[in-house]
């Protein structure tokens, strides 16, 4: 099964170091972070878990819940989670499922046939409160994740949703934004008095930050 964008997350009943999680019943109406690690006690997601944890007021600000997943049992992140303490400097808020039997990693796809599950658990969904994917990344073992790129995605869905707007490259928050190409010059003018600027019909410029 591949997961695709706009699709609704697949649903799971799995242990945690939370309890049990039904996972649609846990997002709520919240979106959700679902990332996942090869293995416990590796370096790369030793220092993600600890960051992750560090920007709990940035999930917060943004109803969002983070949740990791490893393929080893609830036994081996309680361990983990104490190193993650001790090195990062930081204690784990937020629930780390635990996969040993690949459940969750296979329905969502993060293992290759062909390939290790201890090397190739290694993504992120962006899952937002209706349940539907809306970004899928995977990082190679000797990457770690950016984790201000995921904030990023999550500010951009968040204001495309309640806007009719996209948000162009390299766009950080407060910054331009492009009008959808679907609205007419008459709307836009409607839903922009601060007005906007016109570089091509199809790629017109407005500030939101601006006064009327």
């Amino acid at each position: 099964m591949t997961i695709q964008l706009g699709q609704i997350a697949p649903d799971f009943e799995q242990e945690s170091t939370h309890g049990r999680i039904h996972f649609h019943d846990w997002l709520g109406e919240s979106w959700g972070v679902l990332f996942s690690h090869p293995k416990n006690f590796t370096p790369v997601c030793t220092t993600e878990l600890g960051e992750v944890a560090k920007l709990r007021l940035e999930w917060d600000k943004r109803n969002v819940k983070p949740i990791g997943l490893s393929v080893d049992p609830v036994e081996a992140h309680h361990k983990w989670e104490t190193d993650i303490a001790e090195t990062q400097g930081t204690a784990l808020h937020f629930p780390m499922i635990a996969d040993p039997d690949t459940k969750v990693s296979t329905l969502y796809d993060m293992i290759h046939p062909e390939s290790d599950p201890t090397v190739t658990v290694r993504s992120v969904f962006i899952i937002d409160p209706s349940r539907k994917v809306r970004l899928v990344l995977t990082y190679p073992p000797s990457t770690g994740r950016n984790f201000a790129e995921i904030l990023r995605v999550i500010d951009s869905l968040q204001l495309t949703d309640a806007r009719s707007v996209a948000t162009p490259v390299n766009w950080t928050p407060g910054e331009p934004v492009v009008i959808s190409p679907k609205m007419s010059d008459e709307e836009a003018h409607r839903q922009f008095p601060q007005g906007y600027e016109t570089v091509k019909p199809y790629l017109r410029i407005v500030d939101l930050q601006a006064s009327a």
